[in-house]
């Protein structure tokens, strides 16, 4: 480097200042980005079998006798009519709905740990701090993926009200779970094991208590017409299904937010050490 090239180096400390603190950001997205291809197309069955059961009756008619609209048979049903590939139906508008907004997720949630915590976000958050964080996080992303045309954004409220709890509740259990894994296991090779494990135990708790959220937010973007607020939604699915209509779903939804949770996070652990961000 010349003495002229490094004068001017040194003459625009702002300009290397501004550069050093947006590159975490880039990265947080960037790795939120990956995690978020990855998971939403590895569990994208999940989530159509979660939404038929929640737009279909709890029992059908196959021939003269009724049977149970379960998970089993929703699954046969696609199959057999829409073959294997039929479980991934939708998975493009669920990427690029899902994606950027995991991306601005992680992103969001690198940044206000070091607003909440400091020391670049690196000590470890209480129990409060990693629900707000969490909540935080979520409802940026959640308002970002959401803006638009009257069709997209018809839901949003309880999208937050659902997605905004559950980041914060699962950040919060995750949190700690990994501060009660033993040190030997988080700086080896079991790493990515205990990242899982932390993220399935976190996501149970989460999933069951944001449900009735998840039915109402589903019901309000599939009927617009016939639904306008929450109390309509409410009185609905209570009159026609009772307490347990509130969790329909449950178990796949479960099954699906919990092990993409896991695997977007043991995935985003993963990126960010390697690009240098822990």
């Amino acid at each position: 480097m010349k003495i002229g090239e490094l004068h001017l180096v040194q003459d625009n400390p702002d300009k290397d200042d501004k550069n050093n603190e947006l590159s975490p950001l880039v990265k947080a997205f960037l790795a939120g980005s990956f995690s978020g291809t990855v998971s939403t197309i590895l569990f994208q069955p999940l989530d159509l079998v979660k939404t038929r059961l929640q737009t279909s009756p709890s029992t059908v008619y196959n021939g003269p006798r009724p049977v149970n609209n379960g998970v089993f048979h929703v699954v046969s049903s696609i199959i057999q009519k829409e073959q294997v590939t039929g479980l991934w139906r939708g998975v493009i508008p669920s990427i690029s709905r899902c994606v950027p907004g995991v991306g601005l997720y992680f992103a969001s949630l690198h940044w206000l740990k070091g607003v909440f915590l400091g020391n670049d976000g690196k000590n470890k958050p209480s129990s409060i701090q990693a629900i707000l964080i969490g909540m935080s996080a979520r409802s940026i992303s959640g308002i970002y993926r959401q803006e638009g045309a009257r069709g997209l954004t018809c839901g949003l409220l309880p999208t937050l009200a659902r997605d905004a709890p559950f980041s914060g509740i699962y950040f919060m259990f995750y949190s700690q779970l990994k501060s009660a894994v033993p040190a030997h296991w988080t700086d080896s090779q079991h790493q990515s094991l205990a990242n899982f494990g932390c993220g399935l135990a976190a996501g149970i708790l989460a999933s069951t208590v944001t449900q009735p959220a998840d039915v109402i937010k589903t019901k309000m973007q599939l009927y617009p017409q016939r639904f306008s607020s929450l109390p309509e939604v409410l009185v609905y699915v209570h009159k026609k299904y009772g307490i347990k209509g509130h969790f329909k779903g449950l178990g796949p939804r479960m099954l699906r937010k919990t092990l993409i949770a896991a695997m977007a996070w043991t995935l985003y652990e993963k990126a960010t050490v390697s690009m240098g961000l822990k």
